[in-house]
């Protein structure tokens, strides 16, 4: 969904391209010692639209549902989301949120490790992810203010207990997904809407494009958390 767009405006050019598309261990959904466990390979569409998904983890296949467009969803998969590493993607909210683990053919990757930087991650070169594990957790909601042309998030927070650790996790609003330990710290205190209301994120280092200014996405880091603690209140 990126490749060749990228391509076509002169921003890549490899000498090869590999379909790993029919490689069947890569993709499915699977519930092994209390997390599911996503294929790289599995599309948006099949994470919606997964039983298993909607019942251990309904805000994951809400995510899902909510990109782009059915062409995207039919298309696009969790393991490229990732890797391209987006700053407006919405799956590193939720592996940030969830703390899941990215599985590749040399090692697993701590969520909170792999994201470094605006379409940068921790995978070497050749590297290649294989799936992803998202803990089971007790409660977790996402929303986020799409773009009206694209559906990219603007911002979107992804807010979940998981063992009873509470994670808060923003994408769209900095060239990397990142987590607010402040607004973690307010909804351990006081787990409600109104204890996020008065946590604001700085808007030094944020994004500021024709969509909305650096300011904007601080302002809006925080009614996306306050959106994603009201579903579950």
């Amino acid at each position: 969904m990126t490749l060749l767009p990228t391509m076509k405006q002169r921003l890549a050019n490899p000498t090869d391209l590999v379909d790993i598309g029919a490689i069947r261990d890569l993709s499915g959904i699977s519930e092994e010692n209390g997390r599911i466990v996503i294929g790289a390979m599995s599309t948006h569409a099949s994470v919606a639209g997964n039983d298993l998904v909607k019942q251990k983890i309904p805000a994951l296949a809400n995510l899902a549902r909510g990109i782009g467009d059915p062409q995207v969803r039919n298309r696009g998969t969790l393991g490229g989301s990732i890797a391209n590493a987006d700053p407006s993607a919405d799956y590193p909210a939720a592996v940030l949120g969830l703390g899941a683990t990215v599985k590749t053919d040399k090692r697993e990757i701590k969520g909170d490790d792999f994201f470094i930087d605006m379409f940068e991650t921790a995978l070497e070169e050749g590297e290649l992810i294989l799936s992803v594990g998202f803990p089971i957790p007790t409660k977790a909601a996402y929303a986020k203010f799409p773009n009206p042309a694209s559906r990219y998030a603007m911002v979107g927070v992804f807010v979940a207990e998981v063992n009873g650790e509470i994670c808060v996790a923003v994408t769209g609003a900095a060239p990397s997904a990142f987590r607010v330990p402040d607004m973690e710290e307010a909804l351990r205190n006081n787990f409600s809407a109104e204890a996020v209301n008065n946590v604001k994120v700085p808007a030094d280092g944020l994004n500021s494009d024709l969509h909305g200014s650096a300011d904007y996405r601080a302002h809006l880091v925080t009614v996306m958390a306050r959106r994603a603690v009201q579903q579950l209140a």
